[in-house]
């Protein structure tokens, strides 16, 4: 039995899917049904249901789910357990946390553990979830929560406010305050479907008006030199604007009849948890982040 054929097999009971865990993994579909058929030959039992179209888990293999899961997780415990403690810590996180957040914490982590060594990469949020759950990634930082998966853990570390940014000269700038209403009448730009900034636009628009942005682009710093253009306005995390507006390039209008906010969330592989300069990181970003 090969510990790449047991990692296979978790991803497909994981996904109830050929396809999904070829992707997850960076093989061939081929390499994936490969892998699971000799994993049921060392085993002498079929693990997935192939009579119908769906991927189903044989009881067999709902079984040997329930050991996979534990197997890899004592893999890594066990790993960790001899690591040294300079290990490289792989951290992913959107560009507005990359740009914004994440520096103090990482100077404080490396004062706190002068011989770490920190990777950061930068993507969006989809990308920085399939990354930590094929290990490529240690933790990721995002704004909202993740999706619904019971290889991943997340906490939540803070609340961070959204703030409506909009020209110097527009008419709200002054006042700097107006009801999400009045502000649906106004042109938006917004981030591009898929998102989690757009999700944010789009949830907080949508109890009062099907809005559509007048232009949608994929960078934060894009969006918010276009609303300085007279573009139009836009909604972004606070933290993400906020040197923007000290400069006087953007005013920020508070939606006064509601309160607007996202969370900063942490996410990590369960069965990484045991891994001690990922433990560490997370201490500092509690302390850091978490207020």
């Amino acid at each position: 039995m090969e510990l790449r054929h047991l990692r296979t097999f978790e991803t497909v009971a994981r996904t109830l899917s050929v396809t999904q865990a070829a992707k997850e993994l960076h093989y061939a579909q081929s390499s994936v049904s490969d892998q699971i058929q000799a994993l049921e030959r060392d085993l002498g039992v079929e693990l997935l249901d192939r009579s119908q179209r769906r991927v189903r888990l044989t009881p067999q293999g709902v079984a040997l789910s329930e050991y996979t899961d534990r197997i890899l997780k004592l893999l890594e415990e066990a790993r960790w357990a001899v690591a040294r403690p300079g290990a490289e810590l792989a951290v992913g996180a959107l560009e507005t946390v990359c740009q914004h957040l994440l520096p103090e914490v990482l100077s404080h982590y490396r004062s706190l553990h002068p011989h770490a060594r920190v990777r950061v990469a930068q993507d969006n949020r989809g990308e920085l979830y399939k990354a930590v759950r094929r290990g490529d990634l240690d933790l990721c930082l995002t704004f909202g929560a993740p999706p619904a998966d019971a290889s991943l853990r997340a906490e939540t570390l803070a609340e961070e406010p959204l703030a409506v940014i909009v020209p110097p000269g527009h008419h709200l700038a002054e006042r700097g305050e107006a009801g999400l209403e009045e502000l649906a009448r106004e042109p938006f730009l917004a981030t591009e479907r898929g998102c989690g900034f757009r999700e944010m636009f789009d949830s907080a628009f949508g109890a009062v008006a099907a809005k559509e942005p007048v232009a949608e682009v994929s960078s934060i710093g894009t969006l918010g030199a276009c609303v300085a253009a007279g573009m139009g306005c836009a909604l972004l995390p606070l933290v993400a604007v906020r040197d923007q507006a000290s400069r006087g390039e953007v005013a920020v209008v508070k939606a006064g009849d509601t309160t607007l906010h996202t969370t900063v969330t942490m996410t990590w592989l369960d069965r990484n948890s045991a891994n001690p300069n990922l433990l560490a990181f997370q201490a500092v970003l509690r302390q850091q982040l978490g207020g």
